[in-house]
């Protein structure tokens, strides 16, 4: 109250010590003034959040710009990684290119050797056939070439007595013919392999299948080492008895078929072997 009769005799005084038009001129001031002074601190105001805005901004990039050198440093590397894994890829590639190459010699070479037996083999069996055609014309003698394989079949009717081990003489004739070619061919081994039926045998000189086989391959073995002289280190017998039969044993025709001697002509184990062990050039 007491506050309000000294503003109220201030103005009275004012207003008597100034004139009414300075009075409007100084409220218009009052009020421009106080209107500008609103719009300063509003600017202010604006100012300030325009700064937290910026403080803001400027933080966000300051991180941007460190993932952008982390991101950087991890591509970098990246790119550092994979040029080195690129050239270690390319060697590798380079590498596989050359043993991809030699590998391809060294089955060309391979087959060029098997192609080279191959055609041994027709000549051989060629040969075997003219020889054996000579004079010999007989149904019981089958002759074969399987990849790099001779095979000469001969029934055992045309070699041995039945049950015994004894060559014929008839058989030497067709044995000679057959070293003649072998005589030929002294890089090629010779396997000669006994066939038995399933008729068991035993007397006091066969024990029974596997030895009648085992001795008729045998016997075969000795005639074209000791008559025809073909060298004993070309020479493999083996007896298969009656477990590897060509026909049915419940037959006599059955039987006939699977009593016989196969002489193999084959290159030699070793030979084989070292063409196997060579290394690539």
């Amino acid at each position: 109250m007491k506050k309000l009769i000294l503003l109220t005799l201030i103005t009275l005084f004012l207003s008597s010590c100034v004139s009414k038009k300075q009075y409007v001129d100084l409220e218009g001031n009052y009020k421009s003034t106080k209107k500008e002074l609103v719009n300063v601190k509003a600017s202010l105001q604006e100012c300030l959040i325009e700064k937290d805005r910026n403080s803001n901004k400027v933080a966000a990039m300051r991180d941007q710009v460190a993932s952008l050198k982390e991101d950087k440093k991890t591509a970098l590397k990246y790119v550092e990684n994979l040029t080195v894994l690129t050239q270690s890829s390319s060697e590798n590639i380079k590498s596989i290119i050359s043993q991809l190459s030699e590998k391809d010699k060294y089955i060309n070479g391979i087959r060029e050797a098997m192609t080279q037996k191959d055609s041994i083999n027709l000549a051989i069996k060629y040969h075997l056939t003219k020889e054996l055609a000579d004079g010999i014309q007989d149904k019981d003698i089958q002759i074969e070439v399987e990849k790099t394989v001779v095979y000469i079949s001969i029934a055992d009717k045309l070699l041995f007595k039945s049950g015994s081990a004894s060559v014929s003489e008839k058989a030497k004739e067709v044995l000679g013919k057959v070293a003649k070619v072998i005589s030929s061919r002294p890089e090629m081994e010779v396997q000669v392999e006994g066939y038995t039926d399933n008729v068991s045998i035993s007397n006091a000189t066969i024990k029974d299948n596997w030895d009648l086989s085992t001795s008729r391959a045998t016997a075969v073995v000795r005639v074209l080492q000791n008559d025809f002289d073909i060298d004993p280190k070309r020479l493999i017998a083996a007896g298969r008895s009656e477990y590897v039969p060509i026909e049915t044993n419940d037959t006599p025709e059955g039987r006939a078929t699977n009593r016989r001697t196969r002489i193999v002509i084959l290159p030699k184990l070793e030979e084989f072997f070292d063409i196997l062990e060579q290394k690539p050039e």
